[in-house]
């Protein structure tokens, strides 16, 4: 992407040069009030031009490249701005060059792609993250989540800072989990527009939605429990129902659409900060130790803090090391650079795509690639898109959540061409074509694809399996994925509802499974 920050450089020699003959000792003197309302207009005029251009190149890193276009025009704008300052007696041209010199270095940063982060606000204090955050939500979400409930902020800061049992949390984030760390983070960026907006309505701290987001789930969206919690937030059915969160009539669980999971979430955090005075930590604790625990133990101690002895040790062990993790992911997210974290950039402005023909999420993952994201982009596709299994066919004309980089690349990628070709290839590969007889071998076509066999003879497949016997961790969800169904037929062929846990060594009949 060609940002031209040497065009900008051109534009303000030429106004700075234009200016020169107005500022000789014979030109005559403005007011100084004439001089500042002059400047001040013309630094407002730069100014919006200047955000425009910002946004057109943050528009082009995500792959719009009709972004091009405003891109183009803003800098006409400020050549405009540039070329009246310089024409205009008592319009200061210098005072211009700040901010002309941050916007150059704005265009050099992100034509070499790296992170942009300005010198005000390196030296902010606490409060502010300061890793690259794409225009989702909006700069106003990062300094709302560093208030952590106003008043309690600096009991807050000061809790974290000497809680031996937070900074242990933070170290483990830290050093073994760090990359669960960072996973949750490049995770949480695609749904983040659902969580900050939920986590604003209901007063809580973004950041503390992130904290508990990245403990319970590391951000994937469909992940379940032993115990029966699912989703992003981790619901379990009963608390789930009480949200609004279950099935919803289709055999989809609404607990593992990131929109209805963080508006629950946010709302059940907000009730049990209602009826424990605010604790944070109790709060925590009520959300994974249980409602009513965390309640009794309160009232049975005269609402004594959470790390009072005689509080701490009612809640078993994995609440214990909950609380203070979930707070340490939080205050990680809030200060990562005096930990050394740099989280990584990702590129998650919202947009939807119609899909031309049919394909599924797996397919969709190859042709995309990984332009811009380290792992590529199932992870995003599937949590912007949690009503379809990966590997289910998406009929032709459907519309898909995404970023304005996924439908670029779609676009480019994936609707023609040898990158498209390829991934149909792929897609069309199954194992057991592999197999073949010893003896007199001939080519032949097997759904598109070339297969090595006996002459006269053809392939020999196995059959099919009818059941499959549930081996230990699996859900109906993971069941599914593995034999190529959705939940609801798995569901149905075995009379049971999509939420049902299954036992060990059940048996399920998989006969409406195409890679059984």
């Amino acid at each position: 992407m060609n940002c031209r920050p040497h065009a900008l450089v051109a534009l303000v020699l030429a106004a700075y040069l234009a200016l020169l003959p107005n500022t000789g000792t014979g030109a005559p003197r403005k007011a100084k009030s004439a001089t500042t309302s002059a400047t001040s207009t013309a630094a407002a005029d730069f100014d919006r031009a200047a955000a425009e251009y910002r946004q057109g190149i943050q528009d082009l890193a995500d792959g719009d490249e009709e972004a091009r276009t405003q891109v183009d025009a803003s800098l006409a704008q400020i050549k405009q701005v540039l070329e009246r300052c310089g024409q205009e007696h008592g319009c200061d041209l210098g005072a211009l060059m700040s901010r002309y010199t941050e916007l150059l270095r704005f265009s050099a940063a992100s034509a070499a792609g790296d992170e942009v982060v300005g010198e005000d606000e390196e030296n902010q204090g606490e409060g502010v993250s300061r890793a690259f955050n794409p225009n989702v939500v909006g700069n106003g979400s990062q300094r709302s989540a560093a208030e952590l409930l106003s008043e309690r902020r600096a009991k807050f800061t000061e809790m974290v800072q000497f809680n031996p049992a937070i900074q242990a949390g933070i170290r483990k984030w830290l050093t073994d989990m760090r990359p669960a760390l960072m996973n949750s983070y490049e995770n949480y960026q695609y749904i983040r527009q659902y969580v900050a907006p939920a986590a604003e309505q209901h007063g809580l701290p973004e950041a503390l939605m992130f904290g508990i987001m990245a403990k319970e789930s590391n951000g994937k969206v469909h992940v379940s429990s032993r115990a029966g919690a699912a989703g992003p937030f981790q619901f379990m059915p009963a608390t789930g129902r009480r949200f609004g969160l279950g099935n919803d009539g289709t055999g989809f669980d609404t607990r593992f659409d990131p929109r209805a999971s963080s508006q629950a979430a946010a709302e059940y955090l907000a009730e049990r900060m209602g009826e424990l005075n605010r604790s944070i930590e109790l709060a925590l604790a009520a959300y994974n130790g249980g409602e009513g625990r965390a309640l009794r133990v309160y009232k049975a101690s005269s609402g004594a803090n959470f790390w009072n002895q005689s509080v701490y040790d009612q809640f078993p062990a994995e609440t214990k090391d909950y609380v203070p993790m979930v707070i340490a992911a939080a205050w990680i997210y809030l200060h990562p650079r005096e930990y050394g974290v740099y989280f990584p950039r990702v590129s998650a402005r919202p947009t939807t795509f119609r899909i031309d023909r049919p394909t599924s999420l797996y397919e969709l993952t190859i042709c995309l690639g990984n332009r811009g994201s380290r792992d590529g982009y199932f992870r995003a596709l599937r949590n912007l898109n949690p009503r379809w299994e990966a590997d289910s066919t998406i009929p032709a004309g459907s519309v898909l959540n995404g970023t304005t980089r996924i439908a670029s690349l779609y676009r480019n990628y994936c609707r023609s061409g040898e990158r498209a070709q390829l991934t149909q290839q792929l897609m069309k590969s199954q194992v057991r074509n592999a197999i073949v007889r010893v003896g007199n071998f001939k080519t032949v076509e097997t759904g598109g694809v070339a297969v090595a066999t006996d002459a006269g003879t053809s392939v020999s497949t196995p059959p099919a399996p009818t059941t499959y016997r549930v081996q230990t961790g699996e859900t109906l969800n993971s069941v599914s994925r593995k034999f190529g169904c959705s939940v609801p037929q798995l569901a149905r062929a075995n009379a049971l509802s999509t939420t049902s846990p299954l036992r060990v060594g059940q048996t399920l009949d998989i006969t409406v499974c195409k890679d059984r």
